[in-house]
């Protein structure tokens, strides 16, 4: 038998590679602009077209290459970073495996133009599929000018599992942004399609944060720092009222390289403990510096994960920085009164000799029985309960209008609305027997049902009818409008925008009228019929939209129309704390016993829940 193992050819080495390197447009943005950090750039262009997978291009003013390091950058394991294995433990640069560019000049069609700054000329290589088309000397600009076209042009099952362009284009800016933060003394740009998305100018970090997500953010941020022998931290959290339902501005970065670390981001969290709604996610940009040394960044393809010498003590370090920042301004309570503010406003300073002692003056003369009314059996019988059970012997000024209690349980109580309900067969649950209602601390509705009792979570319920109602909109696009007085412009980041106009046409489809105005801005004309005639904030609204919709999709992985419906049902539903008249809560219930599925709310909970009378019985031992 011949043998059967061979070695593959480059190319298809190069491929396999880089499956893992190049994942989508998003992932040769990162390594591009990665590298254009490592070749010391001060200023650094991205430019896109139809989301990376038509162009990709990286201009920056950094080194620059010589001939044989442009022709050598291509290919695998060639790198400037490391020269023996003891360099694995010492890095500072963002690459340093030699693989990024002999992955993408695999997959793509690649031009470069790199001069070095003591060069005249120079060099130009154009490369398709790993094989070197064409390598000549051109005058550029200083620096490196990388162009990658047709992304996976000659893997195209690969390109066929990339997403729509916004997602794309989303992810894209999701790497910019974190490149961008870690190095906030570069200028950056990022256009698209011709548009600009940003455009970046060196400044500090709480600057290019601003710049990053809205002017908004300014009074969002409390600055965090911390030096110790372990490791030095510094960044900046967010207020807890601030707090958003997705985890998307959370930012680690250890020696300036983004990661992901659930440990670690336990360690926040834990500091916003009681701080924070349920399912609600602080903002935080932390930088942490530490010997590289004692971490080893070479454990994931995507070098986002990272293994610590000391991770415990880091957890702790990180832990109490945040919770003392967050005591520092004023965020959470301290215990320290001398530091409390909370109190000075209610305390008025006095000199000792000003303070006058409260005086007590009473009738020694007051017979609280004097009287002409003779004494009814009624305080009669009030006078026995008092002697026999406790509460003093005589009746009070405060009490003396006990015989009212008497008088109101004489009163046969007022009718309530009924509660006209479909019938349903073999189910006494929806059939009230008296058809009363009484809200229960804003929060429940009861109903008495023939065995027993109904209670209705108010908000669940609402939910469960508008995600039913959003849902037919959304698939016979009928939704109706009510046009706004005044529109309303709501301005976005850059990423909340792609999704947004991505969503547009579905949006439209629940009721809103929105067009595009300039720059991330939109114009809301009009908004559902469905929420009423209320004062909405629009602007709230749709962000809350927004932001519910990209929550939907991270957790339960929905599609599109399901993830708006539920998004647009939860922020528009009624909260709990309420208040119903009879009327509305008849017309909740109604509504509720129309949907398909009314006993469970758009998370899967329930939504009624029912009290028989032999349970009630057990209650009161009979």
């Amino acid at each position: 038998m011949s043998d059967i193992i061979q070695l593959l050819p480059d190319s298809i080495a190069n491929q396999i590679a880089a499956g893992e390197v190049v994942q989508r447009p998003a992932s040769a943005v990162k390594e591009l602009l990665e590298n254009a950090i490592d070749a010391g750039a001060n200023k650094i262009q991205l430019i896109i077209k139809d989301a990376g997978k038509a162009l990709i291009q990286v201009i920056d003013n950094g080194c620059g290459m010589s001939v044989t390091d442009a022709r050598m950058c291509f290919e695998r394991h060639a790198t400037s970073k490391v020269r023996k294995a003891e360099d694995l433990f010492a890095i500072r640069t963002m690459g340093f495996r030699g693989e990024a560019m002999a992955s993408i000049a695999a997959i793509a069609q690649v031009e470069m133009r790199s001069r070095r700054h003591e060069d005249e000329l120079g060099t130009r290589i154009e490369i398709e599929g790993s094989e070197v088309i064409l390598q000549e000397p051109v005058a550029t600009p200083e620096g490196t000018s990388i162009c990658i076209k047709n992304l996976f042009y000659n893997t195209p099952a690969r390109r066929n599992f990339l997403k729509s362009n916004p997602a794309e284009m989303r992810h894209i800016i999701d790497e910019f942004q974190r490149v961008a933060m870690a190095n906030p003394s570069v200028s950056f740009t990022l256009h698209h399609d011709g548009a600009e998305i940003y455009r970046l100018p060196a400044s500090v970090l709480k600057q290019r944060i601003v710049h990053l997500f809205g002017n908004n953010y300014n009074e969002r941020l409390i600055p965090v720092e911390e030096e110790t022998s372990i490791i030095n931290l510094k960044g900046f959290i967010g207020k807890p009222q601030f707090a958003k339902k997705t985890r998307g501005e959370q930012f680690f970065f250890v020696n300036n390289r983004y990661i992901k670390d659930p440990y670690l981001n336990h360690a926040v969290n834990r500091a916003y403990e009681e701080l924070l709604a349920e399912e609600n996610f602080p903002l935080y940009v932390l930088f942490i510096d530490i010997d590289p040394a004692k971490i080893d960044v070479n454990v994931h393809p995507t070098k986002t994960e990272i293994k610590y010498l000391d991770e415990k003590s880091i957890y702790a370090i990180l832990h109490s920085a945040v919770k003392r920042s967050l005591g520092r301004f004023n965020i959470s309570p301290t215990i320290d009164f001398d530091q409390e503010t909370g109190f000075s406003s209610m305390i008025t300073p006095m000199q000792p000799e000003e303070i006058v002692p409260p005086s007590i003056s009473f009738n020694p003369d007051f017979n609280p029985f004097a009287g002409d009314k003779p004494v009814s059996t009624r305080d009669a019988a009030y006078a026995s309960f008092t002697k026999n059970y406790g509460g003093g012997g005589g009746m009070s000024a405060s009490t003396k209008n006990w015989g009212s209690l008497y008088e109101i349980a004489e009163h046969q109580p007022a009718a309530q609305s009924s509660l006209d309900l479909p019938a349903t067969q073999n189910d006494d649950v929806f059939a009230p027997v008296q058809k009363q209602l009484m809200q229960l601390h804003n929060r429940y509705i009861i109903s008495q049902i023939k065995s027993g009792l109904m209670l209705i979570d108010q908000q669940a319920a609402h939910e469960r009818i508008l995600y039913e109602r959003f849902s037919l909109h959304l698939e016979d696009r009928k939704g109706a409008s009510q046009q706004s007085l005044f529109p309303q412009t709501v301005t976005l980041s850059p990423n909340d925008y792609e999704l947004a106009r991505s969503l547009l046409e579905d949006i439209k489809s629940l009721g809103f009228e929105v067009r595009e105005f300039g720059k991330n801005t939109l114009v809301i004309e009009g908004i559902p019929v469905d929420l009423g005639s209320s004062n909405i904030n629009e602007t709230q609204l749709f962000e809350h939209l927004i932001e519910g919709f990209k929550n939907s999709q991270q957790e339960l992985k929905l599609d599109k129309r399901d993830a708006l419906a539920r998004s647009m049902a939860r922020n528009s539903a009624i909260k709990n704390g309420t208040v119903l008249s009879q009327t509305e809560m008849n017309t909740l219930i109604e509504q509720l016993f129309a949907c398909k599925t009314p006993n469970f709310s758009i998370s899967g909970k329930p939504v009624i829940q029912t009290i028989g009378l032999t349970e009630l019985d057990k209650k009161f031992d009979k």
